[in-house]
């Protein structure tokens, strides 16, 4: 090898490393950027109070454990199944659904079937919350069929769950029921470079609140929502179920 060849080929090597160190450091940098937000919360998580903790306005904020959504926190159900399960019961001919437990990843499909074919006229809810894509798909078929919604004492409709209770053509909620939302995590992975997981989360919001204007709901619930971190909940109080549209009477 002449002694030109010789300096082109170390030249040639100096820049696929320089190219290499470059793209690592790029791709340290962009997961640095998307988890740097996160670092805080799990140095220093919620000291809001737990969950079961009675609210008051001004007083709405409660812990939420997002990584364990059937058991998100004391005050649940201690026996909330992991996946949405549907109790239907049918008298004289009036056929009203229980959708309880947590909304795993791939609830609709079977959740949607039983919706379709027992068609109720009202869903009682009582869920912590779970898959948001989930809830959004078993809400459209909620309103397709025209039923109504509701939340019975004692139960709980948290995190992605209002979004199928807002699909209701009628919607209540018992005084002792407690109806709550927060920040939202779409896609399957946290840690996806900046620039897709901004993407992720901006078409996801889209989603959201096209679904929640189609339902006839306030937008101006997406505040608090939006507000609270994912390891805490906000508990709507009556006057916002009612001034934002999310219970009909």
């Amino acid at each position: 090898m002449t002694e030109t060849s010789q300096r082109d080929a170390d030249a040639t090597r100096r820049t696929l490393r320089w190219l290499f160190a470059a793209q690592i450091a790029l791709a340290v940098g962009l997961v640095v950027i998307d988890i740097a937000p996160k670092v805080p919360r799990f140095f220093a998580p919620s000291s809001q109070p737990d969950l079961d903790a009675p609210t008051r306005p001004g007083d709405q904020t409660r812990r939420y454990k997002p990584r364990n959504p059937a058991q998100p926190g004391p005050g649940i159900d201690p026996d909330m199944p992991r996946r949405l399960i549907a109790e239907v019961e049918d008298a004289d001919g009036v056929v009203t659904m229980r959708l309880r437990g947590a909304i795993a990843p791939g609830d609709s499909k079977r959740i949607i079937a039983e919706l379709r074919e027992k068609a109720p006229s009202a869903i009682s809810l009582n869920s912590p919350g779970g898959s948001v894509s989930d809830a959004l798909d078993i809400g459209r078929v909620v309103r397709e069929i025209g039923a109504d919604t509701d939340l019975q004492n004692a139960s709980v409709c948290f995190s992605a769950c209002p979004y199928i209770f807002a699909a209701g053509v009628d919607r209540k909620v018992a005084e002792q029921a407690r109806l709550g939302v927060h920040q939202h995590s779409f896609g399957e992975s946290t840690l996806l470079p900046a620039f897709l997981a901004v993407d992720d989360i901006q078409r996801g919001q889209a989603e959201v609140l096209d679904y929640l204007d189609t339902m006839g709901i306030d937008l101006r619930i997406m505040g608090p929502a939006m507000a609270t971190p994912a390891d805490e909940i906000y508990v709507l109080t009556q006057d916002e179920l009612q001034t934002w549209n999310v219970v009909t009477e």
